[in-house]
């Protein structure tokens, strides 16, 4: 009889496979990094041409009106000489009263105007494309084609002005001899061309508000004037608070208008009556090159810039809640 041997049971080893390669992972150091510059690498492009033609020449202008700078590029180191002799020009201060008188006389109503204009567009009116495009034509018109056009009609012997106000009984107003004359005619230039261009911003805020909040007004038996009143104005306050700064930033720096009204001659008059402050800044830096007394009228006008729009900024966010 033959023995038969037995042997415990012995697992099975599988076969030897090679093990599948992992994906190698981003450092997180790199991830980190990306996530947290990578947006900055995005917007610095802006920041670099803002640096180069922005901040550069405003703080070399600063430098420059520090210094008695002629037309050789030789200078001299004066300190704040250059604006104490600004506060004592009787030119700057008439000057600084004209930016001023046609700021308020063409912000205020083009404002106004702009605002009744986007209030008319946003109703449901025949053509309303074509008229929404017909008020951005002022804006687009050249400057020069302006002025002249203006220039002809504030004309004082042939104009279409005081031949509508001759009707009037009215006799002919010289629109350039006097402060407010002068002023007049330019605000209307100025109004002219940007009225549209402020509209379509009131416009596109105004197709912006929530309809339902119109809807549940006239349920409640809301008039048209009292939604204007209570649901418009209140939404639209940043576009008020925008249009605000914008104006004022163009306003003051107002060189174009009144430069051709005035046939291209930067005295603004025979006696400065319409002489803004960046045509006295051209005519001192680039006719009599004053480069030094030229740049401390360009900061004044920074500096009236920055005054004015703060002081618009709080009036417009406490007037309209």
């Amino acid at each position: 009889m033959s023995l038969s041997t037995s042997t415990a049971p012995q697992h099975a080893v599988p076969p030897h496979r090679p093990r599948a390669r992992q994906p190698r992972r981003s450092s997180g150091g790199l991830v980190r990094f990306d996530q947290k510059f990578s947006p900055y690498i995005y917007i610095a492009p802006f920041f670099v041409l803002f640096g180069f033609f922005g901040l550069y020449p405003l703080v070399y202008t600063a430098w420059v009106s520090l210094h008695n700078w002629n037309i050789m590029g030789t200078h001299e180191w004066v300190g704040f000489e250059n604006y104490v002799d600004l506060f004592k020009d009787a030119q700057f201060w008439q000057t600084l009263k004209n930016t001023l008188g046609i700021f308020v006389l063409s912000t205020i109503p083009q404002l106004l105007l702009a605002l009744v204009l986007a209030t008319l567009l946003n109703r449901n009116l025949r053509a309303r494309t074509a008229l929404r495009m017909a008020i951005v034509i002022p804006n687009v018109t050249s400057v020069a084609a302006v002025a002249i056009v203006f220039g002809l009609l504030f004309s004082r012997d042939f104009g279409v002005i005081n031949w509508v106000l001759g009707l009037l009984g009215v006799d002919n107003i010289d629109w350039k001899a006097d402060e407010w004359s002068s002023w007049t005619a330019i605000s209307v230039m100025v109004d002219w061309r940007w009225t549209g261009y402020n509209a379509l911003i009131f416009l596109a805020a105004m197709q912006a508000i929530p309809r339902d909040l119109y809807e549940s007004a006239a349920i409640d038996g809301a008039s048209q004037w009292r939604q204007f009143w209570q649901i418009t104005l209140p939404m639209l306050r940043p576009t008020f608070l925008f249009t605000v700064i914008v104006s004022t930033i163009g306003g003051l720096q107002l060189f174009t208008e009144p430069l051709l009204f005035a046939n291209g001659k930067t005295a603004g008059g025979t006696t400065h009556q319409f002489q803004t402050m960046t045509m006295y800044m051209f005519s001192e830096a680039f006719e009599n090159f004053r480069f030094g007394y030229g740049s401390a009228i360009a900061w004044s006008i920074f500096l009236l810039i920055v005054l004015v729009s703060v002081v618009n900024f709080l009036f417009v966010r406490k007037s309209v809640k």
